[in-house]
């Protein structure tokens, strides 16, 4: 099949589409990828759970069934893996729902104030699954939908790409929305998400991964250190949407500049924790969109474990597990309660479209969307 630059989403759609899921093992020994069934969807789509080892001996598996990332072995600073992000063991337990543990999350991530968004002076209403805002792209996010699967290796670490096609009207967003995410996990420890996105008519697009981490591999993340050279935020209202401001982090339990354990400050009397449970806000970088640049640096003391989130996106969330509250029970039996996990989900701002001094999430035909996460992972030196 021959393909232009234009259409490459499209020929990539169709060559899986015509059966080429491609599994090498021959041209990397020292890599591994191993698929296997991983159960049905409620409409009867086959499900499977791919494992991608690199040349470390570091593995991710990951569903086609919303991108998830269902789990994540690294090594602590004694050489000893665990796994580090929260999930379940069965398909059954994602269908039966969760707070995106793990997923793709689009069209748009994090929230959209009144479930609506006006563009080139037609509004668009949205699904409101958030009281009467909208999160996460909806009810039938990304987070729920089968993806395409093709797996290879490659020269830096095993490669899964995912491709899904959202059709004018889904959730009420515009357009026809072709979208192509690849994971590989480096061998240099590093779980990279590379996201692609073309539409046939002006839209928005903001992606994101949203896995829940716990460096230590079980217990709360309050003794979880960390830094994000981020000199903003945006403080949000009752409901946790953006009020407009960009507001400086001097002199406020935002600041993490410099390396500070999470819990050191969250109970703090403060109106905008208090809002939010704990850290549910958006941090603002002075970057240039498109450059990939560190967002955080995150340390676990005990385990010696080191995250750098790195993302080419202005922004990023970091969610402290707030809402978790002892009704999911997860892997190996572990029961999720408040604080267990945190998410860093680099993006666009939260409510951008509503927003005209925040960065601009429009796509429009002939433009790529593009936006590249990479957690990167070490350890510490006793």
């Amino acid at each position: 099949m021959k393909c232009t630059q234009s259409r490459s989403i499209l020929c990539a759609l169709a060559c899986v589409a015509a059966g080429a899921v491609l599994v090498s093992h021959a041209a990397f020994a020292s890599q591994e990828i191993k698929v296997r069934p991983f159960g049905e969807t409620e409409e009867g789509e086959a499900v499977d759970l791919y494992t991608l080892v690199n040349s470390e001996g570091a593995q991710v598996e990951i569903t086609n069934y919303g991108g998830i990332v269902v789990s994540l072995m690294m090594p602590d600073q004694e050489g000893e893996f665990d796994d580090i992000v929260l999930g379940f063991d069965t398909l059954d337990e994602y269908l039966e729902g969760h707070p995106y543990f793990g997923a793709t999350v689009g069209r748009y991530a994090n929230r959209i104030a009144n479930a609506e968004f006006t563009l080139d002076g037609e509004t668009y209403t949205l699904t409101a699954n958030d009281g009467p805002n909208h999160i996460h792209g909806g009810d039938q996010g990304f987070d729920r939908v089968v993806w395409l699967a093709q797996a290879h290796t490659a020269s830096n670490g095993p490669v899964l790409r995912l491709y899904y096609v959202s059709e004018d009207g889904e959730e009420g967003y515009p357009g026809n929305l072709e979208v192509m995410v690849t994971y590989t996990l480096t061998n240099d420890n590093e779980l990279r998400t590379d996201f692609h996105a073309t539409t046939d008519a002006p839209t928005i697009c903001n992606l994101t991964h949203h896995s829940y981490f716990n460096l230590a591999g079980e217990g709360d993340i309050l003794d979880h250190v960390v830094m994000m050279p981020a000199d903003h935020f945006t403080p949000v209202d009752e409901e946790l949407i953006p009020t407009g401001e960009i507001q400086s982090v001097d002199g406020t339990p935002f600041d993490f500049r410099e390396p500070t354990p999470i819990g050191a400050r969250i109970d703090d009397d403060d109106e905008q924790l208090e809002q939010g449970g704990g850290y549910d806000h958006n941090w603002v970088y002075d970057k240039e969109t498109g450059e990939l640049t560190l967002l955080a640096r995150v340390t676990e003391p005990e385990s010696g474990r080191v995250m750098e989130v790195l993302s080419t996106k202005p922004g990023m969330q970091l969610y402290t597990g707030n809402f978790l509250d002892g009704s999911l029970t997860g892997k190996d039996g572990w029961v999720y309660e408040e604080r267990h996990a945190f998410c860093m989900e680099p993006h666009y701002f939260p409510d951008s479209p509503n927003q005209p001094d925040f960065p601009s999430a429009v796509l429009r035909p002939g433009e790529t969307y593009e936006h590249t996460i990479v957690y990167r992972f070490s350890v510490e030196d006793e």
